[in-house]
């Protein structure tokens, strides 16, 4: 029976490594999935767009679709569930659901919405690299954030940026609209994660400039 253990923030950042190897006979319960995907989903978004959707592949012989598309890792099957992160490259046609919801609930005014709607449109007009840098950009927020909730609710993670995505997005009928940007396998792992050694902070901050 799979239980939460609380921890602390820095505690689960700590824990988290990248698991390869799932016990293919451990279930996550629909709730707690929900409840990662939740989480997942409170990243932060540039205009609050929420440019990330999480196409959730569980079944067996989805899974089975998939290995191939993943260079035969076999993590995509014996993980319970593998994640495919879509990044939204026309998230500039949300705007206006967002900000009427945030109108409606008195978070804004009318003013304030028009102008953020106006900016978003022109942005995006005017930049075509922007769908692009901001769908991967901001999905990859919320699969970090995902890998923490699921780590904070005793399951493990693996973000994969090998697969075929053209194979990926014609097997999965993914729409023109969305990005795959990685894939998550998500589980418990059967074996533990390859310990790793990080870089330095006299390494890796650089201090006001170069």
């Amino acid at each position: 029976m799979q239980t939460d253990v609380k921890q602390s923030t820095e505690q689960v950042m700590e824990a988290r490594h990248s698991v390869r190897k799932y016990d293919s006979s451990e279930e996550i319960p629909r709730g707690k999935l929900n409840e990662i995907l939740r989480l997942a989903a409170t990243a932060p978004s540039s205009w609050n767009l929420q440019h990330w959707r999480f196409l959730i592949v569980t079944d067996p012989a989805q899974k089975e679709r998939l290995l191939p598309i993943a260079y035969g890792q076999q993590q995509v099957v014996d993980a319970y569930a593998t994640i495919v992160i879509l990044g939204d490259l026309e998230a500039d046609k949300s705007a206006l659901r967002v900000y009427n919801d945030s109108l409606e609930k008195g978070y804004i005014n009318e003013q304030v919405r028009d102008t953020l709607v106006a900016q978003i449109e022109q942005a995006y007009q005017n930049n075509p690299q922007l769908a692009r840098d901001e769908a991967i950009r901001n999905a990859s927020l919320a699969a970090m954030q995902l890998m923490l909730a699921a780590k904070a609710k005793g399951y493990d993670t693996c973000p994969m940026g090998g697969f075929d995505r053209e194979a990926l997005i014609e097997a999965f009928r993914i729409p023109s609209r969305y990005l795959p940007v990685m894939i998550i396998t998500m589980g418990k792992a059967s074996v533990p994660a390859y310990p790793t050694s990080r870089f330095g902070l006299d390494e890796l901050v650089i201090e006001n400039s170069f």
